[in-house]
């Protein structure tokens, strides 16, 4: 048996117990650019919230396709400070894509999406469910 070293910002078992949204497995760089997500549903909706800081709500995509959210934008931090001067580099930039499996059918043609102190809201309207019709047998008599 080998010996796994600790990471504090993942490990290998993170790939396993990840929230597989859409089955996708995130790397650990993917991860880091990737925004968390509350995922909740109320009467009427299911709601998910992401914390953008930083990020202009303007430049963010938001798609839904097969019961499927993609949040997909990008993140530019500008820095006055050479690379070779930093002690630690934590705050990331680049392109993301989050896609969400959703727990319910949804309508998306009615989805709406707030930005409001840095946390975008998508609220997505449930679909009406398909329910059961019982279809009377009708007897003909000779």
């Amino acid at each position: 048996m080998s010996i796994i070293k600790w990471e504090p910002t993942g490990s290998i078992f993170d790939d396993f117990f990840s929230d597989n949204d859409a089955f996708i497995p995130m790397s650990r760089l993917q991860r880091n650019l990737v925004p968390a997500i509350d995922m909740y549903e109320d009467k009427d909706n299911v709601i998910i919230e992401t914390a953008l800081a930083g990020i202009d709500p303007e430049q963010v995509k938001i798609t839904v396709e097969n019961d499927i959210l993609k949040i997909e934008g990008s993140s530019e931090h500008k820095s006055e400070v050479d690379e070779k001067n930093y002690y630690r580099k934590e705050i990331r930039s680049g392109h993301f894509l989050r896609t969400i499996a959703l727990p319910k059918k949804v309508k998306s043609d009615a989805t709406k999406a707030e930005y409001s102190d840095g946390i975008l809201k998508i609220s997505l309207p449930k679909a009406e469910e398909v329910k059961p019709k019982e279809i009377k047998v009708s007897v003909k008599k000779k």
